[in-house]
Parts: structure tokens; sequence; C-alpha cells
């Protein structure tokens, strides 16, 4: 390009560039700058890319820069992209976690209009998948409707009521409950199993399920899910069980619950909504609810 220039010292940068069919910037970054400065713009051009198309893993975000005038390597795209944590957020191929049940009981959804006033009230159940090299991981999950704290949770090399009941023995070894607490989950066959209804019952648990076919009901469980996979489980490439726990566990209990704003809470983080409504309230207020502002109704 220096070259170039050189020939044609009467044309300007702009006619230069659109001779050449390229960016002004692209220009710049690769006639004027220092080797240090052209590796922050291709980093920009990688990451502007890679935010306009989501979609993009490296080769494609390869082909785009390439079409924009860039002459570089997919391995090399593929460091930087790994570097700078944007390598592509695909759909992920499709997973079956809860499983329908056949002949175990039936329960309404008790969430379904009802103002959330205080921890405790409610807790939301849900199970994902996390994909490892050569299988699949799953992670059970509690969250408190409120404060959207998430109050338990076990990870498991099998999907089988022995991960629900430790994320829920977990919840219920730090939480207290009132008797009459709601638990709200879809119609998997690890909720409604015999072992876990007997747990939920001991514990003075009104159960309630989503309506069958309809996921949007279990939607607090889901959105946590988006982004427990947004924000750390497709930015990483977990190896072994033993990785992908010890990097949930971080996210969820450092990140999620006690940093984490969200746009539903004031732009709080979940323990400080949890902490606030403790700090305010004794036990004995549990069902005094006339005094506490409600917070969105579950629909």
């Amino acid at each position: 390009m220096p070259a170039l220039a050189a020939a044609f010292p009467q044309a300007s940068t702009r006619q230069l560039c659109q001779t050449l069919g390229i960016s002004r910037s692209w220009w710049y970054a690769h006639a004027q700058a220092s080797p240090a400065e052209r590796d922050v713009a291709l980093r920009a051009a990688i990451e502007e890319v890679a935010l306009q198309f989501p979609g993009y893993g490296y080769r494609r975000v390869t082909q785009a820069l390439r079409r924009a005038g860039w002459r570089v390597n997919g391995k090399r795209v593929l460091r930087l992209m790994r570097e700078e944590a944007l390598l592509c957020q695909l759909q992920r191929r499709f997973v079956v976690t809860t499983t329908g049940r056949t002949g175990l009981g039936d329960y309404p959804n008790r969430l379904r209009a009802l103002p959330l006033r205080q921890p405790n009230q409610a807790w939301v159940a849900d199970i994902t998948y996390i994909r490892l090299p050569t299988t699949f991981c799953y992670l059970a999950t509690l969250l408190d409707a409120y404060s959207r704290l998430v109050v338990g949770w076990e990870l498991a090399a099998r999907i089988d009521t022995d991960l629900t009941l430790g994320a829920l023995e977990r919840a219920l070894a730090t939480r207290r409950p009132a008797p009459g607490w709601i638990h709200h989950s879809d119609h998997g066959v690890q909720y409604a199993s015999t072992r876990y209804v007997a747990r939920l019952e001991a514990a003075g648990a009104q159960i309630s399920m989503a309506t069958k076919g309809h996921v949007y009901e279990n939607a607090l469980a889901e959105s946590f899910f988006a982004t427990l996979k947004r924000e750390e489980v497709h930015l990483h490439e977990y190896q072994t069980l033993a990785e992908a726990e010890a990097r949930l566990e971080q996210f969820i209990e450092t990140v999620y619950n006690h940093k984490r704003l969200h746009s539903s809470l004031g732009y709080r983080p979940p323990s400080e909504v949890d902490a606030v409504w403790s700090a305010t309230h004794d036990d004995d207020d549990f069902w005094e609810t006339d005094e506490t502002p409600a917070l969105p109704v579950v629909r």
C-alpha cells in the first residue's frame, strides 16, 4: 500500500480507497499504523463482525474480514476470538432434559398471576444441559422467584431424581421457607417422582407446575439459563465435569448472585434484594404482605 501511494502522489487517500474498493479505516490501519496498532485494529474489526453476526464462527468471520480487505488467516482469527471471548454463541443442538411423566401426580400452576412479595415465597426449578467434549452433563437449579437468587444447584453426569434432589437439599440447607411456600417446575419426571414429591411435602411446599406445553410458564428459570449460557457456558469449552463445576460455581455464586445487575430488580443484584428484604422484616413477617411492595407478577 505505501508503494501504491508513492506511485500516485497526486491521488488523495479517498481516491485511492475508492479505486481499490476499501475503507479509509482499513487504509489507515494498514498503511499508517505500527504493528501493534494494526493488531488493535484487527481485533476491533473482528469484534465488529462478531457482534453484528453472533452466529458466525471464526471461518465466517475470516471470510468477512477478507471481503473487507484484510489479509488474515483463520488460525489468527480463531486465536484472537478466543482471547476476546468472541467465539460464536450458536444455538446448540437441542437436548431433552426433563422428560414427561407417566402415572405421576398432576399439579396446578400456583404462580400464575401471583404477586411476589418476599423471598422464599416461591422457588422455580429447572434443568439444562452443559456440553463436554464427548458427552453432556446436567445442571439443576432452584431460583427464588422474588429476588432471582440461585438458592440451590447441582451438576451431575446423569439426569435423574438424584440430580434434582441434590439441588433441593442444597437450597433447604441454607434457606428456611415457611410452610406453604411454592415449588414451581415443569412436568419433568425428575420433579414429579415419588422421592422428590415426598421431600417437598416434608419441607411444607405447595407443588406448582407449568401447564403442559406452555414453556413460558417457567420463564424465570429459562431466563436464568439463557443468561448462564450467554455469559458463561458458551464462552468456554469445558473439558471435564470438574472444570465445568468449578466455573459454574464461580459464575453462579460470585457473579450472578452477588454482582450481576438485573433490570427487573431495579438494576440490583439478587443478593442485595434478598438482604434488603431480610434487614427490614422479621421471620414472622413472612406472610404479612400488605406493606411489602410486590415485584411483577409471574405469568
